[in-house]
C-alpha cells in the first residue's frame, strides 16, 4: 500500500502544480480542502498531504496552520526552475537565455527535460541556449582573497574550470541529441563580458524570467593545491523570483520578462565576446 501511495503522489503534484502554473488556481487562492482533494483524485489522505508538501518544497503553495493551503502570491513566491524548465521542453521550438557566474544550476535543470527526450517522451524540433557570464582572464570583484580582498588568478581560473564544465556537458549534451537525429537543429552558444555578474536571469521560451541575486560570503576552497579562504558568490544561497507573461495585467510580470530580454539580448549584442569552449 505505501508503494502506490508513493507512486501516486507525483500524480496529484503534478496535477496541482499544472492548474497553479497554468493559472486555472490563481496567486492567493485556498486549495480544496485535504477531505475534497482525496475525493477528487481517489487517493488516500496520506498521499495527498504528501503531495502537498512537495508543492510547498517547489514553492508553489504555502501552508497557513489553521486555515488551509494556498497558492503563493506572485510577490512572495519563491520559484523552483526545473519544473519551467521541463514544461518548456514541450514546446516545438525551445529557447533557453542564462546571464550568471556559471551555469551549473542549469546544467542540474536539464538533466530530466534530456532525459524525457531520450526517451521519447519530450520531442522538440530545435533547442538553443545562450550562456553568458563574466570574463575570469581579468580581475573581478568576487571572488577575492579574504584576506586582502585582493585578485588572485588561481580563484579566476578555478571560476573558469567550472564554467568551462558545465557549459561543455550542455553542449555535448545537446550535441547527442541532434547526432541521434531526436531534435533536429541544436545550438549552445557561450559569450563573456567584463563586470562582474551579481545576479542571474534565466530567460525560457520568451516567456518566463527567473531572476536572483548571488550573495557574497566568506569560502574556503582549493585553487592549484591551495586550500585558499575568500569571499564567495554563492549560488546555492541564490533565491529566485518568476515573472511571465501571462501574469494577470494588473501585474509587472510581462514587463519583467521583457526587460529582462532586453537586458540580456544588450549585452549579448555589443559587449558579450565570443568564447571557444574548447581552445579557451
Amino acid at each position: 500500500m505505501p508503494r502506490i501511495s508513493a507512486c501516486r503522489r507525483p500524480q496529484v503534484a503534478s496535477s496541482l502544480g499544472a492548474a497553479i502554473r497554468t493559472r486555472r488556481l490563481a496567486p492567493g487562492e485556498k486549495l480544496p480542502s485535504h477531505k475534497t482533494l482525496t475525493e477528487m483524485y481517489g487517493f488516500a489522505r496520506a498521499t495527498i498531504q504528501r503531495a502537498l508538501r512537495d508543492l510547498e518544497d517547489e514553492g508553489l503553495v504555502v501552508s497557513r496552520k489553521g486555515s488551509g493551503v494556498y497558492v503563493r502570491n506572485r510577490t512572495e513566491r519563491l520559484a523552483g526552475l526545473r519544473p519551467y524548465v521541463e514544461q518548456a521542453f514541450a514546446s516545438k521550438d525551445v529557447t533557453i537565455d542564462f546571464a550568471g557566474f556559471s551555469s551549473e544550476t542549469l546544467h542540474g535543470a536539464l538533466q530530466e527535460p534530456l532525459d524525457k527526450i531520450r526517451v521519447g517522451r519530450l520531442t522538440p524540433s530545435s533547442i538553443t541556449v545562450r550562456i553568458l557570464v563574466p570574463d575570469m582572464s581579468v580581475p573581478q570583484a568576487a571572488p577575492v582573497r579574504r584576506e586582502d580582498c585582493g585578485d588572485d588568478e588561481r580563484l579566476r581560473k578555478r571560476m573558469q574550470d567550472i564554467m568551462v564544465g558545465y557549459a561543455r556537458s550542455i553542449r555535448d549534451s545537446m550535441a547527442e541529441l541532434s547526432h541521434l537525429g531526436l531534435v533536429a537543429d541544436t545550438r549552445v552558444d557561450v559569450r563573456v563580458h567584463s563586470g562582474t555578474q551579481f545576479f542571474k536571469l534565466y530567460v525560457i521560451n520568451k516567456e518566463d524570467a527567473f531572476f536572483g541575486y548571488y550573495p557574497i560570503k566568506p569560502n574556503k576552497v582549493m585553487a592549484q593545491g591551495e586550500a585558499i579562504e575568500i569571499y564567495d558568490l554563492v549560488g546555492k544561497d541564490t533565491v529566485l523570483f518568476h515573472h511571465s507573461v501571462n501574469d494577470s495585467e494588473s501585474s509587472s510580470g510581462a514587463q519583467q520578462v521583457q526587460q529582462g530580454r532586453m537586458w540580456f539580448d544588450s549585452v549579448w549584442e555589443t559587449i558579450g565576446r565570443e568564447f571557444d569552449l574548447d581552445g579557451h
